[in-house]
């Protein structure tokens, strides 16, 4: 009975993490040319083509008609600028510059306030931008408030008016008197009320931040760092592989 020659362990079942290690000192040179690349890459794009970005906000007060009850609710006059407002004035400026605006608008309002806020990431080169486009979104806003404070000035005084006529009419009838004088307190407070009326008020108009928004620097270098340590690997033993391929082919050939 013939011996059956021993099965040698081919070259996939004899590699190992010291076979790994090996491969990867040896082709030390092309994973640090990786890296090196690759970082080098994320520096220029992190310093010279990333882009500079604030972002620039404008805070108005909405028109107050009692202490503390605005004269429209914020998350109406919100819904108004998003759906009507801003739409209008980014058609305009892309019917008149053919292009759209170059930033976004977010509208907000902070927690138990009567403020709306309007924010703008942008560059410095469109803060004139976007101080036009604030502008415009306060005037509507402005316009608003001031016809809402109108009506309700307007509905005060017709009800002292009443109140007057009222008092006027009672003057001089028996047992008027406890009547009356609940009329003149009625227009007492009515009045307290016209004279707590308050317009909007523009805090703030289009403020730059102090520090730069979105992705910082180091961290787009930290980034570049990892994917081109993650390349250099793999290139290192992809180029392995590439010349393990060669040398084999060239032994098939001569052979």
């Amino acid at each position: 009975m013939e011996n059956t020659p021993e099965r040698r362990p081919t070259y996939d079942e004899q590699i190992g993490l010291v076979d790994l290690a090996a491969t990867f000192i040896r082709r030390r040179r092309v994973f640090y040319a990786v890296f090196l690349v690759t970082t080098l890459v994320g520096v220029a794009y992190a310093l010279l083509l990333m882009p500079e970005k604030y972002e620039y906000v404008s805070l108005v007060q909405v028109a107050e008609v009692d202490a503390g009850k605005t004269a429209e609710d914020p998350a109406t006059t919100i819904a108004t600028l998003d759906n009507r407002w801003s739409p209008e004035i980014q058609a305009t400026h892309r019917q008149i510059e053919e292009t759209k605006l170059p930033f976004e608008i977010n509208f907000s309002n902070p927690e138990n306030t009567g403020l709306i806020r309007i924010a703008s990431e942008a560059s410095p080169k469109n803060a004139g931008l976007v101080k036009e486009i604030h502008e415009k979104l306060i005037d509507r806003m402005k316009e608003r408030q001031e016809l809402l404070l109108t009506r309700e000035k307007q509905g005060l005084e017709n009800r002292i008016e009443a109140i007057d006529l009222t008092i006027e009419s009672l003057q001089g009838g028996e047992d008027a008197g406890p009547v009356i004088a609940e009329a003149y307190q009625n227009r007492v407070n009515l009045e307290g009320k016209l004279e707590d009326l308050s317009p909007g008020e523009i805090l703030v108009v289009s403020r730059e931040s102090v520090e730069r928004t979105g992705v910082s620097r180091s961290l787009v270098v930290v980034v570049a760092a990892i994917i081109g340590g993650m390349m250099g690997v793999f290139c290192a033993f992809f180029s392995e592989f590439i010349i393990v391929v060669r040398e084999q082919l060239k032994e098939g050939a001569a052979e």
